[in-house]
């Protein structure tokens, strides 16, 4: 810290450094919040779950403290990062996604969460519609399901054929080369859990009306094939773990450890450092005597109901 932050720290009022901790707090406040629904339903009701409730918090902070220090380091290397987050329906995906870039910037970190190809995209070559959503230099992007589409649900439901399919699995590994090749890291995620836990996290999707727009006719249908979608994974992380990318399994059952362990892996897979910034100090405010502040409409005005 320099001397003009100390001096501006000295010279700041109790409130003011009051209003500034309230700031922080607020800040980290959207974590528990996140999290609410997980103390709900069956949430740390011993005393072994409250203690590792308070480690989980401790330890997402800081990875999270680390995660900017990646994004940092990418944005000022030209770094070009994929992450991959493939699994199951309720497999936790989204909620790792959600922290990892909970306190990124997302012009740096973008998720992409393509919908089902439409009849256009249906007669381009396979990969085109993926291809526009890969980084540029100083960019991080995460693909909540990916290419590996037509190894998963296209191959499980019938949405390709068998010729297909086979000509993915020759496809692949050429195109996820010629991505490293071109200086794309590429990361693979596989999220693991039990058939007895997918069912519990969608008979709670089903039970809550804030959820149940995450359960869709093919999340359904996805339960009567598990053993097909078993198979269909096996031979996904089987014939497309290639030495420039390699798939990576997450055990997910444990939604929070699943979330530490995989920010931590990623985090171990990128070969990033600090980035040293200059002190950032505030400028006074400017007052112009000339200008004077007009009244805003009462009409305009939201309504204040908290």
């Amino acid at each position: 810290m320099s001397d003009d932050q100390d001096l501006n720290l000295a010279s700041a009022t109790e409130c003011e450094r009051e209003k500034i901790r309230r700031e922080i707090i607020d800040d980290l406040d959207e974590e528990f919040e996140l999290s609410l629904e997980e103390e709900v339903v069956g949430g740390a009701t011993s005393a072994a779950d409250r203690a590792f409730r308070r480690t989980y918090f401790r330890e997402l902070i800081r990875l999270q403290g680390e995660l900017v220090k990646l994004q940092d380091w990418v944005k000022a290397t030209g770094h070009r990062l994929v992450v991959i987050f493939e699994g199951r329906d309720a497999a936790g995906k989204g909620g790792a996604i959600k922290r990892i870039t909970q306190r990124l910037n997302p012009r740096i970190c973008r998720v992409a969460a393509l919908p089902a190809p439409n009849d256009r995209e249906r007669t381009q070559w396979y990969f085109q519609r993926y291809v526009s959503h890969l980084p540029a230099a100083g960019e991080m992007v995460l693909f909540d399901r990916s290419w590996y589409n037509r190894a998963g649900v296209e191959r499980v439901m019938g949405f390709c054929s068998d010729d297909q399919y086979e000509e993915f699995f020759r496809s692949v590994p050429e195109f996820e080369r010629m991505l490293v090749r071109s200086g794309i890291q590429i990361v693979k995620y596989w999220f693991s859990i039990t058939d007895d836990e997918q069912e519990t996290r969608f008979q709670a999707r089903i039970e809550d009306p804030l959820k149940q727009w995450k359960l869709s006719p093919m999340d359904l249908e996805s339960r009567r094939r598990w053993e097909n979608y078993t198979l269909a994974k096996e031979t996904m992380l089987e014939r497309s773990s290639i030495p420039e990318a390699p798939w990576w399994v997450v055990q997910a059952v444990d939604k929070k450890r699943a979330r530490l362990n995989c920010i931590s892996h990623l985090l171990s897979l990128v070969p990033y450092e600090a980035v040293q910034h200059p002190d950032v100090v505030l400028p006074p405010r400017v007052h112009h005597p000339d200008y004077e502040r007009q009244p805003t409409p009462e009409s305009m005005i939201v309504p204040e109901l908290y």
